[in-house]
């Protein structure tokens, strides 16, 4: 197995975007050795046209990475993208990701956008995705509303109990104990492209506002303190983040030999916001810290 060398990074960009391709809305698993990438692929063909898939890079060494694999269709009605995290249950991998569909031109989703789930035996092949109900059984798919971003997290509490967060009014919370059934829980202020990481008891809950990243901190997950500041890392320096840093995705590496951290993943668009740039141009970068507080980027 390579031991990684956070020193021997020296770009902050990991994979870069260019005027016909976007990559954004990171999420990252490590096993076995390997880092996985998963994220929105947004691709503009010769016509035009614009098509979102969730794709997904390896590495061994967060330096080196493979070309994108597409584990979604080609279909701008659907636009599997923003996949929220990988868990696994029952001796299955499972990511959560959205559809943003876009049949008709649409910059953004339309009222149809839903969060799925997808499942696998080896992180690199996937099964079809299926809609997560996560408004509950009694309400049917076409009342459930527009949401997206979904992310999953089993309770620091109580085993075998899921939460799933998804934007929708702010952020809402549902619950499940088989991940099929679900129970609505309410809703709550944030940004959207929620990550959740459980420290000192505590769930650190990293959200997307207008700009940069914010954290907020609870431990019953109704009681939430927000930081008055938002995490921007190095934003004014980076000409492709200038328009907006958003998207950041936390993987707990504090035991992995070489690292010892948290790595965030995130992207940026810049130098115009996303109301310019949207389908192009954006490119994943990777910061890391030691408390969720304090963050570093390569410097070289």
């Amino acid at each position: 197995m390579k031991k990684v060398n956070l020193d021997n990074i020296n770009s902050v960009i990991i994979l870069k975007g260019d005027n016909v391709t976007a990559y954004r809305d990171p999420t990252a698993i490590y096993q076995d050795g390997i880092f996985r990438i998963f994220y929105t692929l947004v691709e503009t063909e010769e016509d035009s046209n614009i098509y979102m898939y969730t794709a997904m890079s390896k590495s061994c060494d967060l330096i080196n990475w493979t070309k994108p694999k597409k584990i979604t269709p080609r279909d701008s009605s659907l636009n599997f993208s923003s996949p929220g995290n990988i868990i696994r249950n029952n001796g299955k991998w499972i990511i959560c990701l959205q559809t943003y569909p876009r049949q008709n031109g649409e910059k953004y989703a339309n009222g149809s956008a839903r969060v799925w789930s997808m499942e696998s035996d080896d992180l690199d092949n996937w099964n079809s995705p299926e809609v997560m109900k996560v408004k509950g059984n009694d309400v049917s798919i076409v009342n459930m509303g527009r949401m997206i971003d979904p992310y999953l997290i089993e309770d620091k509490d109580e085993k075998g109990k899921w939460w799933c967060f998804y934007k929708q009014n702010g952020v809402s919370i549902s619950y499940s104990y088989n991940l099929r059934d679900w129970i609505y829980f309410g809703n709550g202020s944030s940004g959207e492209n929620v990550c959740i990481i459980i420290k000192d008891n505590q769930y650190n809950l990293f959200h997307s506002p207008d700009n940069g990243i914010g954290l907020m901190k609870s431990k019953d997950l109704i009681n939430w303190e927000k930081s008055q500041e938002q995490i921007t890392l190095g934003q004014q320096e980076w000409e492709w983040a200038k328009g907006r840093l958003t998207a950041g995705f936390v993987l707990d590496c504090t035991e992995i030999e070489g690292i010892k951290k948290y790595l965030m993943f995130f992207h940026g668009t810049g130098p115009q916001d996303e109301s310019v740039i949207f389908d192009t141009n954006a490119c994943i970068g990777l910061a890391w810290s030691k408390d969720l507080i304090n963050w570093q980027w390569p410097s070289i």
